[in-house]
Order: C-alpha cells, then structure tokens, then sequence
C-alpha cells in the first residue's frame, strides 16, 4: 500500500531583523575605492614621516645632502603614484568630493614636478641646493603640510568606508 504524501522542504529560518537578502557581504566599487585609500594613505603617513626627519636630519647635519638626497629622491615617484592610483578610483566610483579634496594636491605634486632642478635621475631633490636655508625650510614645511593632508585625509576615507559599506 502505497501512501502519496506531499514533500515539503524544510524551511530555514533567520534570526529576527535578518533577511536572506542583506547577509551577503557585497559591497560597492566607493567602499573598495576608500579601503584601497585607506591603506595606501598609511604608507602616503609614512613616507610624509619620513620626509620630515631626513629634512630634520640634514638641518641638524647629523647626515650628508648626498645620502639623504639618495634616499629621498627614489621615494618621489612612487608617492606621487600611489597618490594618483587611489584618486582614479574615486573617478571611476564617482567620488567628487574625495575627487576634489585631492585635486590640489595633485596639482601641486605635478607643478613641483615640472619645476624640479635639473637632475641625471628621478626625484625632486638636489644634494647641492638642499642645504640652502631657504630650499630646506620649505622642504620641511611641505613634508608637515603633507602629514597633516594624509592624517586628515585618512579619517575622512575612513568615515567614506563605512558610509559607503552602511549604504551599500
């Protein structure tokens, strides 16, 4: 004797306020764009740091303007690429504001550039003009301008991570 019973699948059940929709761990291309910030602005807070005390180094002659300048000039590029990388995101995310806080600086950095002294290799600085008490000021204020930038920079990537993370 056969019985035909209809089989029901078991049903899964959520814990309260959960719904199968919001526990994927998607998130949009802004929250990569900002956790892709984030952690090159800590190595931008580094690099920014590091400017500071080989400027703070050769104003207290405790190194030569040879190889401070050698171990400056090969950061430059990098810095300024890595800065650039982080800011196409924000175009392709459609970032503006993040875009646009980063424009000037970008600016800057491609004004310096162009008007670096005349040098055999890549970077902005030059072991014969360095230790001029002008050059080495603004050096030195430029590295602490830039540390503030990057500080204040990096909360507001963090604050965009989650915006975007909540959002999305």
């Amino acid at each position: 004797m056969h019985h035909s019973r209809t089989h029901t699948p078991p049903t899964h059940r959520h814990p309260v306020g959960l719904s199968a929709t919001n526990t994927n761990m998607a998130f949009s291309f802004a929250a990569f764009s900002y956790i892709i910030a984030l952690i090159i602005d800590a190595f931008l807070i580094f690099f920014a740091i590091f400017h500071i005390i080989a400027f703070d180094e050769l104003k207290t002659d405790y190194k030569n303007p040879i190889d401070q300048c050698n171990s400056l000039n090969p950061l430059v590029l990098p810095e300024y690429a890595l800065h650039l990388l982080f800011n196409i995101l924000f175009l392709i995310a459609g970032e503006w504001f993040s875009l646009a806080v980063n424009i000037p600086l970008i600016a800057y950095h491609i004004n310096r550039y162009r008007n670096r002294p005349v040098m055999s290799g890549p970077g902005l600085y030059d072991p014969t003009s360095i230790m001029n008490h002008d050059v080495l000021n603004q050096c030195q204020r430029e590295g602490w301008i830039k540390l503030a930038f990057y500080l204040l920079a990096f909360f507001y990537y963090l604050y965009g991570m989650i915006v975007s993370l909540i959002s999305s």
